[in-house]
């Protein structure tokens, strides 16, 4: 599997093919949809066969992505992962396409390189960043539904510009596309303002789940199936759940704990400093960035909330100690 030092050498390849389905990871969020919506329609633009296969349900707050994309017919030939880090993060996709990736673009230092062709730029804030460079490469001229897309990307996976992930070029990144006609305002609005009384219902009973360790500096919530079917909502509520544990002060973990099916848990840590979430992640087989990860854990929930509160604390002594 060979790694690519530029984007210049994804150009390349990505003009031999043609007949290309884009992936998107399990979960979809704002930044692999944006990614896999844009470079599709740069790929068109090509006139290019391109077409995005959404791993799992869309939510509905990305419709306006498909405003003005329908699927092509056509037998694939050729096979592009965005954002994707690993093959099981593909999910049910991983059977078909797992060992057919002929490029992966990514932004996750964890990613595994399981194409055959990687790139990997760990200091994006969002891998939109990457395909927006990609796609001035390949000479296409960003038009408004590409815009919007680039920019769901990496406005979603930058909290709105609030993580620590964001720098000077994902700034500039954003102008640029404000510039070219991207819906900035009505995009935030929809992805951070809106919330459905549902999600209000389940906030609530999110906040009364929270439990408190290692003196205030980890926070740990937890979402349930019952959880979900009492307060009505869907996956199109969730996002932004993982984010809660970290807003409360002192917090430098924060830990949430979503029900996925009897038995199954997906973990999602969010950290600030040194503190290290894809070190976390990777004690039970995930991964992501320093200030955001996940992995997924089997079991009752309190044997789950243990095992992943025992690797936050050592991550706590872990940096203590480097102070």
């Amino acid at each position: 599997m060979a790694q690519a030092k530029t984007l210049n050498e994804i150009a390349e390849r990505i003009m031999q093919l043609d007949n290309a389905v884009i992936l998107t990871h399990q979960y979809p969020d704002g930044d692999t949809v944006g990614s896999a919506f844009a470079l599709c329609f740069a790929m068109r633009r090509l006139n290019k066969h391109a077409n995005v296969i959404i791993n799992g349900k869309l939510d509905r707050k990305f419709d306006f992505l498909k405003k003005n994309y329908k699927d092509e017919d056509f037998d694939y030939s050729s096979v592009i992962s965005v954002d994707i880090a690993s093959v099981p993060l593909m999910g049910d996709l991983a059977e078909e396409f797992g060992g057919k990736v002929d490029v992966s673009i990514d932004h996750h230092a964890t990613n595994t390189h399981f194409a055959a062709l990687s790139y990997v730029n760990a200091k994006a804030a969002a891998n939109a960043e990457n395909i927006m460079e990609l796609i001035k490469i390949l000479g296409v001229a960003i038009d408004k539904d590409i815009a919007n897309a680039v920019y769901t990307g990496i406005c979603t996976d930058t909290g709105c510009f609030k993580f620590s992930n964001v720098t000077s070029d994902t700034m500039r990144a954003a102008a640029e596309l404000i510039d070219l006609g991207a819906d900035s305002a009505e995009i935030n609005r929809v992805m951070f303002d809106l919330k459905s009384m549902a999600r209000i219902r389940l906030e609530r009973a999110v906040l009364e789940s929270l439990s408190i360790y290692g003196g205030g500096k980890i926070a740990v919530i937890n979402t349930t199936l019952e959880m979900e079917k009492e307060t009505g909502v869907g996956d199109t509520d969730m996002d932004g759940i993982a984010s809660i544990p970290r807003q409360i002060e002192g917090v430098v973990i924060g830990i949430t704990i979503k029900e996925k099916e009897n038995g199954v848990f997906r973990i999602s840590i969010r950290t600030l400093g040194d503190h290290d979430a894809s070190r976390i992640a990777a004690k039970f087989g995930g991964g992501g960035h320093k200030a955001a990860a996940g992995c997924r854990l089997t079991g009752g929930i309190d044997s789950v909330k243990k095992q992943i509160v025992d690797e936050a604390l050592a991550e706590l002594d872990r940096v203590g100690k480097r102070e």
